[in-house]
């Protein structure tokens, strides 16, 4: 098991100077590409393709740790990601939201030319592996320790959470699985920090439009000061981890 996962990460770090444009000329099976954020008629979360698919299946968590064992070499078998953010934290997150993620990657809609080749269906499968992996992801205890910033700004940052983030993403950074809102809680700080950014200059082309349009105005120390605040927010107990906690499925 180990073995494997560190192949897939010697093979991610062989492959990943290709791009995006690369991996999509020598795809095989390759999803149809969708609408994305500058496209005319764009729609955020639009329906059809096979994010719809994946959310009509039953998962099959088995199958959903095997298809997992390629995740696990950049995001840990935990699921914890990296804490400086190099890779997020997927333990815990939304059924709903990883479905989407990872069919608008696999369509081109999303930009992660690192990931795209080991997420195609000729590596891990269609719809249904979509669906079983991130039901097996959901299941994962999270992080007690992600990656923080550096803790100068927060009452600034509790304050614009809750004035400006909190509609959609919850009092506590739960997000809300039935929309589509990523849970930010305890996700790493670095790495939202970059998604942020991203969205903000119109780089993440998956984005909510709605979102692109109101983080405009904030500043460099507006966006530090609440994601630094969201970073911290801890989530249920039931959704922890233990400090140290390996995943048996892959001992």
């Amino acid at each position: 098991m180990k073995t494997l996962i560190r192949a897939v990460a010697v093979a991610l770090v062989a492959t990943a100077a290709f791009g995006t444009a690369a991996y999509a000329a020598g795809a095989k099976d390759k999803p149809a590409q969708g609408k994305s954020l500058g496209d005319k008629d764009y729609q955020w979360n639009a329906n059809g393709g096979e994010k719809d698919e994946a959310l009509h299946l039953k998962p099959d968590l088995a199958n959903g740790r095997d298809v997992y064992e390629v995740c696990a070499a950049c995001h840990l078998p935990e699921g914890w990601g990296q804490t400086d953010g190099t890779f997020p934290q997927l333990a815990g997150q939304h059924n709903k939201v990883i479905i989407k993620q990872l069919a608008d990657i696999r369509a081109l809609n999303r930009d992660n030319p690192t990931m795209y080749p080991f997420a195609l269906p000729d590596q891990i499968g269609g719809p249904q592996a979509i669906a079983d992996v991130a039901a097996y992801i959901g299941k994962l205890k999270m992080n007690p320790e992600p990656g923080y910033g550096d803790g100068k700004d927060l009452e600034h940052g509790k304050k614009l959470y809750k004035e400006q983030c909190a509609r959609c993403h919850g009092d506590h950074g739960q997000g809300d699985n039935d929309k589509y809102y990523p849970r930010l809680e305890s996700q790493h700080y670095n790495y939202l920090l970059r998604q942020y950014q991203w969205i903000k200059e119109g780089k993440r082309r998956n984005a909510n439009p709605e979102m692109v349009k109101q983080i405009q105005w904030m500043s460099d120390r507006d966006t530090k000061a609440v994601l630094d605040y969201v970073s911290r927010i801890k989530p249920p107990a039931n959704l922890i981890g233990p400090k140290g906690w390996k995943n048996p499925d892959f001992e």
